[in-house]
């Protein structure tokens, strides 16, 4: 096997179609907790009256997902130690972790949160453990999808991971909400959303194993050698904080995009879970595939920069939405633009992320390259509340397009680092 950056991985001689279709289904698991432990439980403590300053502190529970590279070395080091022959060191975690979010999912459901601030430390305690697993099984499934795809099936690769990941967003998100206010309610939404979770599980069962990887042979290895090969590589840190930086618009906006449809445009759960969700979805999955069929045309920087642009100009739209009277149809144009500039952008850098790292060390690499494009998303939280609640929702939305800034100007001052460390441009 090659074993540079960008060489052959283990799974070549398995066809394109059922790679891909993997792909789109553990893109959906990989997706589907995000939700659980974000917008829809945003939603559901909206519901029951908690602040908008508890609701902003409460995205700390996301700070997991900026550190997951710090055990990545164990997921990539050892394999389960339980589960017999089917229990590969990538299968058998992927397998595992499913089993477990779908407990802690089941638990979840059991709570009964209030704005008594004491009601919400055991629901608080389990979707912080439900973001743990979900890291873990982010690390897995991207070392699995580096390890599996070849260069040239990354384009596709990362689309059909934006589309499953989508997917699992609006069963997770606009899905839950619908069901959560017109007939399951909360409780039910979460104990549906575990029996996902234990089906995926069957699922993941039959991923291919990347059989000819080697484990790194001792702890110490695991550890050092992906950080050491990354950091002697020509610009490493600039592109690292360009990476924190490239989605910190959309972060600022999203954090609490759910709390603003409902309580500050006055929408109701449904209309959000239809509209924000749903449609949203139609849209991000078109600028998915339309972003991986520009990538066949374009070079990745100068995706990266049309697309991160484009999302930046989008934050406008809520701006717009909260300054004028809602409607039904501006929150479906605000959104369906957003979305679709989302999809193109994630797409682009998915790719950009599956470019960068070595083949060799691919869990942890990736979830330290993950982790960091996952700061904003998370830190931003509490500065947002404090935001909405005293300066209000327009001037929100204004610095949110503000905030995209800083990565547009970063990622053109590395254009030449960023084309001497990725891979050509990726083709269909």
């Amino acid at each position: 096997m090659d074993q540079n950056r960008n060489g052959h991985q283990s799974n070549a001689g398995i066809p394109t179609r059922p790679l891909l279709v993997m792909t789109l289904f553990l893109g959906f698991a990989s997706g589907l907790p995000l939700a659980l432990s974000a917008g829809t439980l945003q939603a559901w403590l909206t519901v029951e009256g908690v602040n908008l300053k508890t609701l902003g502190w409460l995205t700390l529970l996301g700070l997991p997902y900026t550190y997951k590279f710090s055990w990545a070395p164990f997921l990539d080091r050892y394999r389960l130690p339980f589960g017999g022959t089917w229990a590969a060191r990538r299968r058998g975690w992927l397998v595992g972790l499913l089993l477990a979010m779908a407990a802690v999912l089941l638990a979840m459901s059991w709570q009964r949160p209030s704005a008594q601030a004491e009601s919400l430390w055991w629901l608080a305690a389990l979707a912080l453990m439900l973001v743990v697993l979900s890291a873990s099984f982010d690390i897995v499934f991207d070392a699995w999808r580096a390890e599996s795809l070849l260069p040239e099936q990354r384009g596709l690769g990362a689309a059909w991971s934006v589309i499953g990941y989508r997917l699992a967003m609006l069963t997770s998100g606009g899905l839950a909400l619908m069901l959560a206010d017109l007939w399951l309610g909360f409780q039910g939404v979460y104990q549906l959303m575990a029996l996902f979770a234990l089906v995926l599980a069957v699922v993941a069962f039959f991923a291919p194993e990347p059989s000819r990887l080697a484990a790194p042979r001792t702890l110490t290895q695991a550890i050092v050698e992906p950080f050491r090969e990354f950091f002697s590589r020509r610009g490493a840190v600039m592109l690292l904080i360009t990476i924190i930086f490239y989605k910190f618009g959309d972060a600022f906006a999203g954090s609490l995009s759910t709390a603003f449809l409902i309580r500050g445009a006055g929408f109701t759960p449904a209309e959000v879970g239809a509209v924000n969700k749903g449609m949203g979805l139609i849209a991000t999955l078109f600028g998915g595939l339309a972003g991986g069929l520009l990538m066949a045309r374009i070079s990745l920087w100068r995706a990266l920069m049309i697309f991160g642009v484009l999302q930046a100009i989008t934050n406008l739209g809520f701006w717009w939405l909260a300054a004028n009277p809602p409607t039904l149809a501006g929150m479906t144009a605000v959104v369906l633009l957003e979305n679709l500039a989302g999809g193109m952008g994630t797409a682009a850098f998915v790719a950009l992320l599956m470019s960068l790292c070595d083949v060799r060390f691919t869990a942890t690499q990736f979830a330290l390259l993950s982790a960091l494009a996952s700061v904003g998303r998370v830190l931003i939280g509490p500065i947002a509340g404090v935001v909405a609640t005293d300066w209000g929702w327009p001037l929100f939305f204004l610095l949110s397009t503000l905030a995209a800034l800083p990565g547009l100007f970063l990622l053109a001052w590395i254009r030449p680092r960023l084309d001497s460390l990725s891979a050509p441009p990726v083709q269909e």
